[in-house]
């Protein structure tokens, strides 16, 4: 089995403000653990706002050698050319109303190795046509932007079912530190932290990679 890693989530909705106290919280966060990934979900802005934001954070984030894909919903420009712009490694789009047609077409644009996540899938049949467009990987859970949580125990079932039958890597997401045991017994690949988790306690991605490494033993 392919060794799991971690992959934190910002709060939805950051602006220069909470990025403030994040990026103290991320720097701690992204030495205390094997995090792979920090898929950061901004609040939308001007163009010139919000890729000063994905400078700054890229700088943190990358100098951990982790990766930055960035979200922002309500974004009515071109997130692939702010990704660009501000140094990310790539970008993660929530609830394509189309997966075939939107995922494809941020497929084509993402060049050079860039990344593009996916997450937010009402149902088996969108998760797999989002697979089939390219993505290169799948977020099971997290929290939705009006602070709801999804089913936990939908979210295990969906993880567990795409970790054992699809190659497309996928995030199963835990929205409190109770939840990671079995997310990890799914054997999705990439276990996600959500900010509530790690933001107030980066030693939280510590007590993961323990886990993570007693379930790899």
């Amino acid at each position: 089995m392919v060794a799991q890693r971690i992959a934190l989530l910002g709060p939805h909705g950051l602006d220069a403000a909470g990025a403030e106290t994040l990026l103290p919280a991320l720097e701690a966060a992204c030495t205390a653990g094997d995090v792979a990934a920090v898929i950061l979900r901004f609040a939308a802005a001007d163009e010139r706002t919000l890729t000063g934001l994905v400078k700054r954070a890229a700088a943190v984030v990358q100098a951990r050698e982790a990766a930055l894909v960035i979200a922002c919903p309500g974004f009515t420009r071109d997130l692939v050319q702010v990704s660009a712009r501000g140094g990310a490694d790539g970008v993660h789009l929530d609830k394509p109303r189309d997966p075939a047609s939107d995922l494809a077409d941020l497929r084509g644009r993402l060049r050079d190795g860039r990344i593009l996540g996916a997450g937010g899938f009402e149902s088996k049949h969108i998760a797999m046509e989002a697979g089939e467009a390219g993505v290169d990987y799948l977020m099971f859970g997290g929290l939705y932007p009006d602070g709801a949580a999804p089913d936990p125990e939908t979210v295990l079932a969906r993880a567990a079912w795409w970790a054992e039958i699809f190659e497309t890597p996928c995030v199963a997401v835990a929205i409190t530190e109770a939840e990671l045991p079995a997310l990890i017994e799914t054997g999705a690949e990439f276990v996600g932290l959500e900010s509530a988790i790690w933001m107030p306690d980066p030693d939280a991605v510590a007590r993961t990679q323990a886990l993570l490494g007693a379930q790899a033993g």
